[in-house]
């Protein structure tokens, strides 16, 4: 997919975000958890990730229940932001939803110590 095309998908789907993206983007926007900026829906190589911490090269993904069926494909996807230097941070959307206080509370441990802390 072209820049440009990547770009456009990226609006869209930031127009139409899930409701577990929208309750997590609600405590990620305007540097609200440790003082770190977050990107939503944001371009990084051929893949569009829900939340980017650009300082940080932290991604945070959102999955729901089509992503269970696609386990190869999120594979992929991981290691290859990996690979470029990015640590991925997954929640189910349940999770965000129902958990959403330990789901910060991951997030925020992570930023704060810069070690990779598994989601709950």
């Amino acid at each position: 997919m072209r820049k440009n095309q990547k770009t456009h998908q990226a609006r869209v789907l930031r127009k139409n975000l899930t409701d577990a993206e929208q309750v997590l983007w609600r405590h990620l926007r305007h540097r609200q958890v440790a003082g770190f900026k977050f990107r939503r829906q944001h371009p990084v190589g051929p893949y569009i990730c829900d939340f980017v911490c650009l300082e940080e090269m932290l991604v945070i993904e959102v999955d729901g229940g089509q992503h269970a069926a696609a386990i190869v494909y999120v594979q992929r996807r991981s290691h290859y932001l990996r690979s470029q230097g990015h640590e991925v941070l997954r929640f189910w959307n349940n999770e965000v939803l129902l958990q959403t206080d330990s789901v910060l509370d991951v997030i925020y441990s992570y930023l704060a110590s810069g070690d990779l802390v598994p989601p709950p």
